[in-house]
């Protein structure tokens, strides 16, 4: 079974995070800690891809999914894990812009998926999804 080191806001006394930047800082701190702590490598570019990820899918729970719920940042050996949860049960969506059209929104969910090595999206018992995304260490 992989170690892992978690940080989850679902504790009493712990927040979500009420901004994207909040959300980044803690991925910074807690990847930065426990890679350092297992002497593990960082690749080039992963921090930049998890906090990315982190940043995308705090800001559609805000902006699509009725505000944070729920935010978890693990490490691990398969790399580094962000989830995110809200109130909403809609699945997030890829949209498509006629040729000509430029795109303000939409960006931030094929963004995710192609920087992720995997990302699930799981209903919640009590209502809400949580949109966990794996992002490479290396």
């Amino acid at each position: 079974m992989p170690e892992t080191y978690s940080i989850s806001i679902d504790e009493p006394h712990r927040r979500p995070p009420r901004r994207p930047a909040d959300a980044r800082s803690t991925v910074r701190r807690v990847v930065a800690e426990r890679c350092r702590d297992r002497h593990q490598p960082l690749g080039p570019g992963a921090m930049d891809d998890a906090l990315l990820v982190a940043s995308e899918l705090t800001t559609n729970a805000i902006l699509h999914g009725g505000g944070i719920t729920g935010f978890d940042v693990d490490v691990d050996s398969a790399g580094v894990r962000v989830s995110v949860s809200d109130r909403s049960t809609e699945l997030p969506v890829t949209r498509t812009t006629p040729p000509g059209h430029s795109q303000r929104h939409g960006r931030g969910w094929p963004i995710v998926c192609h920087l992720a090595r995997d990302v699930r999206v799981s209903e919640l018992p009590c209502g809400g999804k949580r949109i966990t995304a794996v992002i490479p260490l290396a």
